[in-house]
């Protein structure tokens, strides 16, 4: 009788124990919140894969629903997402702690948690992910032809000014974050279907309409704060850019070249540059630098535009990836070209010095590098080429600083 009943407690030990199992917990949490839809698979590191090497924890993000904390099942590590827990058993990916590449770009609506949801309060991750603040690239891009104006406006011999380089930096990244809300705010019915963006905060919920308008209105209202820094002659300048911000989000309804408006919006600093510097237009200088910045667009955002074009097609938009088709590195090659071209003109109406052109070269390559070797059936190779073009941005204005400072 002794032994049976040491065989029924050791039982129920067994059971006990099995029950507070990590997998177990995470199962009951999954069953518990089946309900939820459009989840994002997240991969983390876990403690538990080293005591547990046949399983892989992978977590999934939502962008709505009641908050649930690791430190649970964690004992007291304070990640403050918003998941479901589920497991994978994945082998090959298992041992290693992490998924295949291979995996990670099949996979449908995958997206990794961005400093924003690290360390942003809540309440305001929804208006920094509207503004992209965790992808800082547009930014980049925005900035640059504002930087190599300013840059060739400087006289010979100095450098360019810090303080309107501060302005126009500031500048960017508010207007970049407007036009962004603008996009979303017009795009919403698009972006749910599509799987990179139905992820974004209108779209999802995340944000209302109205909650978008208001940031718009606080990001416009902090924009013309700056612009209200410069000349009069760039302040009716700078203001006449809202007409192509406000528009071209609409452009990829009606044309098959969007990619061109948003070239005629994003460079429109290389006009503004320059006037907020000297106070009037050079044309031979200025007109040469902006158009260089529309066709360098044209070859960026193409290749942006190849992640997304089986998606355009079932939505009904239109974009340069589907207008070039199998002929777009030919196409980029002969914008790229030209992009290069119209940079040597306002490098010698601006009398430059030779370093400007042996960065000229040194672009070259680099977008030549892009265009050869992009992978345009592969969405992670165009987003990773499409961000090279910050380094672009500055091959350019490094040489652009050298050749004025030199002179």
């Amino acid at each position: 009788m002794a032994f049976f009943g040491l065989f029924r407690v050791s039982r129920r030990l067994l059971r006990s124990s099995v029950s507070a199992t990590p997998s177990s917990s995470f199962a009951v949490l999954q069953s518990q919140h089946k309900s939820l839809s459009n989840p994002v698979t997240t991969h983390y590191s876990n403690p538990f894969t080293k005591c547990y090497p046949l399983c892989n924890y992978n977590y999934q993000v939502w962008s709505k629903g009641k908050e649930l904390h690791q430190d649970k099942f964690l004992g007291g590590v304070g990640w403050n997402y918003r998941l479901v827990g589920g497991i994978s058993s994945s082998s090959s990916s298992i041992m290693e702690g992490k998924p295949k590449k291979d995996d990670e770009e099949k996979s449908d609506g995958v997206k990794k948690a961005s400093w924003i949801d690290l360390y942003l309060p809540e309440e305001v991750r929804g208006y920094a992910k509207l503004a992209r603040l965790d992808k800082p690239i547009g930014t980049w891009l925005l900035a640059w032809p504002c930087m190599w104006s300013i840059a060739l406006a400087a006289d010979p011999g100095s450098l360019p000014s810090f303080k309107y380089m501060a302005l126009f930096g500031c500048g960017a990244l508010l207007l970049r974050g407007a036009g962004c809300t603008i996009n979303d705010l017009l795009d919403q019915d698009i972006d749910t279907k599509v799987d990179r963006t139905r992820l974004r905060p209108i779209a999802s919920g995340l944000l209302t309409p109205f909650q978008g308008i208001q940031f718009l209105g606080l990001q416009l209202l902090l924009g013309l704060g700056i612009l209200l820094q410069l000349n009069n002659y760039s302040r009716v300048l700078g203001a006449s850019s809202l007409l192509l911000v406000f528009s071209y989000p609409l452009m990829k309804r009606f044309t098959f070249w969007p990619q061109a408006f948003l070239g005629l919006t994003i460079n429109w600093g290389a006009l503004l540059g320059w006037t907020a510097v000297k106070g009037n237009i050079e044309p031979a200088i200025v007109l040469p630098l902006y158009l260089s910045g529309v066709c360098w667009t044209l070859v960026y955002d193409t290749i942006y535009a190849h992640q997304d074009k089986e998606d355009d097609v079932k939505v009904g938009v239109k974009s340069t990836a589907l207008r070039f088709g199998d002929n777009t590195k030919l196409w980029l090659t002969g914008f790229g070209t030209a992009s290069m071209g119209c940079l040597a003109l306002s490098g010698l109406s601006a009398d430059l010095g030779w370093q400007y052109y042996a960065s000229l070269a040194a672009a070259s390559g680099q977008l030549g590098w892009q265009i050869g070797t992009a992978d345009l059936s592969s969405g992670p190779d165009c987003s990773r080429k499409f961000v090279s073009n910050k380094w672009f941005g500055a091959i350019i204005f490094s040489g652009v600083v050298l050749g004025r400072s030199f002179q």
